[in-house]
């Protein structure tokens, strides 16, 4: 497969339009899209261990969640760390590709599969960074071919309300038209008024999706004009954002629920804020350093926020606001997401590339 065909994979869980454009770097880092692919690393983080590995290996492309490159580069130096590992990377013709905010706020991102690990039900978005535009389409066809337009349609993922797929709603009525001189119509004779029975077919489209949708809807359709109506919905569509808010099974302790964030995420140590023997229901969590967000979690109803790079300050006016909070690592909490894109490239691929896991920690700190 060819770098390209790996990164549109990609784009299809973690899209690059919900990239935080304002301070993120996501996206191609080094390399070129053309690069035949055998070989994938998937690590948190790109590091001279990394970078090693990858060379000792014989790694043709590295995914990761945290860009090589955050800010621009004003030289590159092999004597400099940094340097090194690009003079590397380049001549080894290794493709380097990261998907950050965008595996951050994505459906089933970072914070989802971190707030389906810890089994939270009821999982909404914790701060909302992106909505879905929709449009209704709406399509005249001849009632011979109501059925194979509608599916041409709906199998581009035309119709999607909430959970349910397939949504469309269908009148027949009667059609008029006059084929003009050079046309050459499906029904009807040149100059003549035409009554036809046809199938009015509406439904709900993603702005994302639409001009898949309109492409496959003008091919399944006879006519050699198509009418067809495209509606601009105030439709509220999907959400998207940073963190995940969602209830316990079960009601906890605060110190028996760390326990348990720290045994899921296989932790070598936690941090906990608040009286460890508070009841707790209600969870936001965080992939990464979330703190930021610390009004989105007081808002949500949340008595618990588990994130990580939590500062001695921030900790304060969480408790001010009665949230208890746990720091398990920026490690940790983001590092399950790297294990979900194995298993989805490795079915998606169908054994086209080999991909494998970086499994050394990216921690820059040991705890004594």
């Amino acid at each position: 497969m060819l770098a390209k065909d790996i990164i549109k994979l990609i784009n299809n869980i973690a899209p690059s339009k919900l990239i935080d454009k304002k301070w993120d770097n996501s996206g191609l880092q080094i390399g070129s899209l053309e690069k035949k692919v055998k070989k994938i690393l998937l690590a948190l983080d790109i590091s001279p261990i990394t970078v090693k590995y990858a060379l000792d290996n014989q790694i043709d492309m590295i995914l990761s969640h945290h860009p090589f490159f955050f800010t621009p580069i004003k030289s590159i130096s092999s004597d400099e760390i940094k340097g090194k590992m690009i003079v590397d990377l380049v001549n080894n013709d290794i493709v380097v590709y990261s998907a950050h905010t965008n595996l951050d706020s994505a459906e089933n991102g970072v914070s989802e599969i971190l707030a389906k690990k810890l089994k939270l039900r009821d999982i909404s978005v914790l701060s909302n960074s992106f909505t879905e535009k929709l449009y209704k389409v709406v399509v005249y066809v001849p009632i011979s071919h109501k059925d194979s337009v509608r599916d041409a349609m709906t199998n581009q993922g035309a119709g999607f309300i909430g959970n349910y797929s397939h949504c469309t709603f269908n009148i027949t009525g009667t059609g008029t038209f006059m084929p003009r001189e050079g046309t050459n119509p499906y029904i009807g004779e040149a100059n003549r008024l035409e009554f036809v029975q046809e199938e009015r077919i509406e439904a709900i489209v993603s702005d994302e999706g639409l001009t898949k949708v309109l492409d496959s809807m003008l091919k399944a359709h006879p006519y050699e004009e198509v009418a067809y109506d495209i509606y601009e919905l105030y439709n509220k569509g999907k959400d998207y954002g940073y963190g995940r808010v969602g209830v316990l099974e079960k009601e906890s302790t605060l110190l028996d629920f760390a326990k348990q964030v720290k045994e899921t995420l296989n932790c070598d140590s936690i941090k906990v804020y608040g009286d460890t023997s508070r009841i707790t229901k209600r969870i936001a969590i965080c992939g990464g350093s979330g703190i930021d967000f610390l009004n989105d979690v007081h808002f949500s109803g949340a008595d618990t926020y588990v994130t990580g790079d939590i500062k001695y300050h921030d900790a304060q006016i969480a408790l001010e606001k009665n949230i208890a909070l746990i720091d398990a690592g920026h490690f940790y909490t983001e590092n399950l997401a790297m294990s979900y894109i194995k298993n989805y490239l490795d079915e998606m691929t169908k054994g086209k590339v080999s991909t494998i896991s970086f499994e050394e920690k990216s921690i820059p700190f040991i705890t004594v």
